[in-house]
């Protein structure tokens, strides 16, 4: 993950001159706060239950949520970003693949946090209603995370195309660089993937949580827990 970054921040230093706001420069902060918030950052988010899985599962879910938020509102950031340096340089905007893919990961992934919150946070969700949302949200986390890095793929080659589409064939510095963070991408993709369906690195839950969450079922469904 932190080559990813690193890989990222010298594509876009090296070869498209740094970052900046109000600049032509405007536009490279839109793929490092994508990369960082809907990829690098998300994937972390959904190892938290892996990575601290002996801990107490009250501040490993605060964790979880945090991670989350704190990426949508970097990958907002980077949304904005776009949007003023199309503006700026009256490009039209939400008529590419990549915008479209892009797009609805960031909407449907604000859309997850929300209901993630709302089930797994706020208190007063009904036992029955959790364990039955779960298997989705567990699903379109996962589906989420893949479609970030897709997105990402797809504005990596539109952005190559965009800026060196005649030298793009012969292996320029640049375009072995930028392909090499798609590789990385994808590679920081399979490796979240392989934790997260290893078995042997699933959170057990603990006895003190197994004991609450079947008062909590009893005062929410009026059941007894035998």
């Amino acid at each position: 993950g932190l080559t990813l970054l690193a890989t990222t921040g010298a594509w876009l230093g090296r070869y498209r001159g740094g970052v900046a706001w109000h600049s032509p420069l405007q536009f490279n902060i839109h793929p490092l706060c994508m990369v960082l918030g809907m990829v690098f950052l998300q994937g972390d988010a959904l190892l938290v239950y892996r990575v601290f899985r002996h801990e107490a599962k009250r501040s490993t879910k605060a964790l979880h949520a945090l991670l989350h938020g704190l990426a949508l509102l970097i990958a907002l950031v980077g949304i904005i970003a776009v949007f003023e340096s199309h503006r700026t340089k009256g490009i039209p905007d939400m008529y590419s693949l990549h915008s479209w893919c892009g797009m609805a990961a960031f909407v449907l992934y604000l859309l997850q946090w929300l209901l993630g919150c709302g089930f797994f946070l706020l208190p007063g969700t009904s036992f029955s209603l959790r364990s039955r949302y779960k298997p989705h949200h567990v699903f379109f986390g996962i589906a989420l995370f893949v479609l970030s890095i897709i997105a990402c793929l797809l504005g990596i080659t539109e952005m190559l195309l965009f800026n060196i589409r005649d030298s793009y064939s012969l292996f320029v510095p640049e375009g072995v660089l930028a392909n090499t963070l798609g590789v990385l991408l994808v590679a920081f993709g399979l490796v979240v993937g392989y934790v997260l369906t290893r078995d042997d690195w699933k959170r057990p839950p603990l006895a003190e949580e197994l004991a609450l969450s079947m008062d909590f079922k009893t005062l929410t469904e009026g059941e007894s827990p035998g």
